[in-house]
């Protein structure tokens, strides 16, 4: 699964404008939206069920993650790598209540664990599966600027994937469609959730005290903004399946 970007820091080849603009192009039909060409192989099925599965197994968290905030945010890194569980688990260790080093692992496992399955979407798939992650216009001169940038430059992309709004999942995919290295893309993937990671840490280990209190009043309610997250989440999905309603009909 290692590929040849390569130490040389060369250019990446240079982006093909038809599989660019397939990315871009809304699907027309449920074979459309299929990230493959052609027959489904067993390799495509089991990686989009992987994938599939993360997504639904992070959304069927939300209701709990209050609770897991207060109660047991080391945990609650390690299942979702929440920067916000990083920074109340960092206060927590500031009273004695955990171990700093635990929360900073448990922080940057949690949020690299499943990313080398959309490095491997973006190897196996190509330019199509980029643009299921970050779809539009805006994500396709993107997915060309990053793939004509030099290979040293990319790797620099991946660890700035960490950052907040960054479209992580279509960066990690134009990792594996630039021919990075699985062994170069975790190195690189590592160091971004460290840098991010180390920084929450260090923000909440300095609140201290005052950050426990605040994750301790987040229990007190946390049944409340459980039961409406539940209630958001439901909300959207009705107004969803509405307007695809209205569109079919």
């Amino acid at each position: 699964m290692s590929g040849g970007s390569g130490g040389s820091g060369g250019a990446l080849p240079e982006p093909d404008a038809g599989d660019l603009e397939l990315a871009a192009t809304p699907p027309q039909t449920w074979r459309d939206a299929l990230p493959w060409d052609g027959p489904a192989q067993r390799g495509d099925k089991v990686l989009l069920g992987l994938i599939l599965g993360i997504l639904l197994v992070l959304m069927a968290t939300l209701p709990l993650r209050p609770f897991l905030l207060a109660s047991h945010p080391v945990v609650l890194e390690f299942v979702t790598g929440s920067m916000s569980a990083v920074g109340a688990g960092a206060a927590f260790a500031r009273i004695g209540a955990t171990s700093l080093w635990l929360v900073v692992v448990a922080g940057i496992v949690g949020m690299i664990k499943f990313d080398w399955l959309f490095w491997l979407a973006g190897r196996r798939w190509g330019a199509k599966v980029v643009g299921m992650f970050a779809p539009g216009e805006r994500a396709r001169r993107f997915v060309a600027k990053v793939r004509s940038w030099p290979a040293w430059v990319q790797r620099l992309v991946v660890v700035a994937a960490a950052l907040p709004g960054v479209p992580a999942a279509a960066v990690f995919a134009l990792a594996g469609l630039g021919r990075m290295s699985l062994g170069v893309f975790l190195l690189f993937d590592a160091i971004g959730a460290a840098l991010m990671t180390g920084l929450i840490a260090w923000l909440g280990y300095g609140l201290g005290q005052h950050a426990v209190d605040v994750v301790l009043l987040v229990d007190e309610y946390a049944l409340w903004i459980s039961l409406g997250l539940i209630v958001v989440v439901a909300f959207l999905a009705g107004r969803r399946a509405q307007g695809q309603a209205r569109e079919s009909g």
